[in-house]
This record gives C-alpha cells, structure tokens and sequence, in this order.
C-alpha cells in the first residue's frame, strides 16, 4: 500500500508534515485556505500535483464549515483564495492551472437558471474533490506507459536501472507517483534491478522522502549524493533518467527540482535517454518556452544550514533557486497520462487529448 500525502472526507483535511520526515510520521490538520497556502509555502507538502490537490481541498474545506449566504461573495471568496493558493509557491503550474479552471467552471455555473448559493457551493466542494480521484488514476497510467515504453526502447532483457531526482512519488501527489509511479510500474513487472535516487540538496528531498517510499514499499534502491550522478552513470550501467516536473512548456522545455538540467546534461553525455514523467495538468502550452517560467528562489538557511545547525562561513552569499529549467533538446520523451511523447509532439498531442 502506497503512501498518504493527504487524508480528506468531507470538511476535513490531514497532510502529512513532509518536513518531519523520515524520522516521524505526522498528519497536521488544514482546517482552511490560509492554513493550506501555509503548509504549501512551508514546503509541509510539496510536489505540484499535491500543490494543487492540498490548495483545492483546503477552499473545500473552508466552504464546508463556513460557506458564503451570496453568490457574489462565493465568487470573490473563490477568486481570491484561489490567487492566494498560487502566490504561495508559484513556479508548479498546476496550482495555477486548478484555479483558472475552478473559477471558470464556477462563473458558467453561477449563470445557470436556477443557481442557488448552496448548489453552487456544493459544486466547488465536488470539483475540488474530484482532483483527488483524478490525479492517482492519471499516475497509474503514467507509471505503466512509461515502463512499457522504456522496456520497448531499451532493449535490456533483464531488469532496468533508472535514476531519479527528487520525490515524485505518493508524497508529492495524491497516490503512487509519477517518475516514481514509472519505477514502481517496473517493480510490479519484474523489470526493475536497481533505482538509484539523488539525495536533492538542499532540501533532501531525495535522501528524507523518496528513499522513505522505496524502503517503505520494499523496492530495490540505492541513494547517491548529487555529486555522484556522472559517475553512477558510468559505473553503474543506468539504463534510463525519469524526473517529474513542475512545468512543462509548450516546446517541451520543463521547469524539475534544481539539479534536474545537469542531470539531463549527464545523461546526454553517457547516452543515457531522459525521460519526464508528468500529468497534463503539469503542461502550460501558454508559455512558448522555459525562459518564460517564473524561478521560485528559496531562504537562505536551506543552504546554509543543516537541521537548524550553521555550517556555512558566516558572511557568505547565497542564491538558492528552488527549480531550474531543462532544455528540450535534452529530453528524450515525456510521459504522460495521454502517452509518451517526444518534447516537440507535446503540443499537438495534448490539444488533442486536452
């Protein structure tokens, strides 16, 4: 059983404290919008789909226990929460994308004859819930076409080794993954001899989460500094990168945890294919290309300390961009719910399956 990022039934709403991971295990209550953007910001939960997933179910939340008497007010107490949610951690687009969608849905059906407060309210609450159902269903896809199609193109006839950055897994999403959902994919297949997962300074996300889910669903993996990646490639007969991603623009160029774009370059070096295993809601075909995409840069002390500890020359400067944005020519598929596509079919082949 994979994981929980998120415990929710109808007005309550449980996250798990990522930060307190993997030394305890702890589900704080959101009981609304602010303390939802909060655990955003404070990186409690991360990964883009449950940015958005956290965001939406915290507004469900919050209507449940305290819904508007207006319609007018519904709309406004929509719109700006939703703007709230996507201010706390603005470069994973599908937060974003969840609140152009939910206050567009919400206006045409506040037009409808008949529209009541209650009914529109009730809506809200249903469409925030059904991101919930949505989102592991599309990772079970992405996790299997993207193990068919890496076992058809490498041609290895025993067991595939992937690398990984980040956590992509049940703890950034609402359930399985999606660069991690291609590895378990893997797993389940028998296919799958070793996963070597990057330790994702500064934050360690790869070191504190991602190696908690593999050694919590019993699948053969091996953590590496992120200084060790070209040499693991050489050393270690790596068949294949698969990351996740934050945003993916319309030429294919795609904004992943700082760290990303080198190993991209690695890869292409060794020969290596990389792969970008994201939902269509993590797409933004409105940005031409990733010069586009706004860099979240992070506190200081993420980098200059470690567990409230100083290790850094006090006086020292720091730039501490959270993301950084992988070229297209270096991605040689992404992998969606929709298929595996090459970066410069994205577009086309998203506008047909929207």
């Amino acid at each position: 059983m994979s994981l929980e990022s998120v415990r929710y039934s109808r007005g309550s709403l449980q996250v798990l404290n990522q930060l307190l991971l993997p030394q305890e295990s702890r589900y704080d209550p959101v009981t609304g919008v602010r303390e939802g953007a909060e655990a955003i910001r404070t990186m409690k939960v991360r990964g883009a789909p449950a940015i958005a997933i956290v965001g939406s179910l915290s507004l469900a939340v919050e209507l449940a226990s305290s819904p508007p008497q207006q319609v007018s007010d519904l709309l406004a107490f929509v719109r700006e929460s939703m703007d709230h949610l996507v201010s706390a951690r603005p470069t994973a687009v599908n937060m974003k994308r969840a609140a152009d969608e939910l206050n567009a849905f919400l206006a045409q059906m506040a037009e409808q004859p008949g529209a009541t407060i209650q009914g529109l309210t009730e809506s809200v609450i249903q469409w925030a819930e059904s991101l919930l159902e949505k989102d592991v269903k599309d990772n079970r896809l992405i996790g299997d076409l993207g193990a068919q199609h890496i076992l058809q193109t490498t041609n290895v006839t025993g067991g595939v080794c992937i690398m990984t950055h980040c956590n992509t897994g049940s703890l950034a999403t609402a359930g399985y993954g999606t660069a991690l959902g291609v590895v378990r994919s893997l797993h389940a297949l028998g296919r799958l001899s070793q996963v070597f997962c990057t330790e994702t300074r500064p934050y360690n996300q790869g070191s504190r989460l991602t190696a908690y889910e593999l050694v919590y669903e019993k699948i053969p993996a091996t953590l590496i500094t992120d200084s060790m990646a070209a040499v693991t490639m050489r050393e270690r007969q790596v068949s294949a990168v698969v990351v996740g991603a934050d945003r993916v623009v319309a030429n294919g160029d795609t904004a992943n945890k700082v760290g990303t774009y080198q190993l991209a370059i690695t890869a292409k070096y060794h020969g290596i294919p990389f792969y970008v295993a994201a939902p269509s809601t993590s797409c933004d075909l409105s940005l031409p290309t990733g010069s586009s995409i706004v860099i979240e840069e992070r506190p200081s002390h993420e980098l200059t300390d470690i567990n409230g500890v100083r290790v850094a020359a006090p006086g020292i400067q720091v730039w501490n961009p959270a993301f950084d944005v992988t070229p297209h020519e270096l991605i040689t598929g992404i992998i969606t719910e929709n298929g595996v596509f090459k970066p410069e079919e994205l577009k086309d082949r998203l506008r047909k399956n929207p």
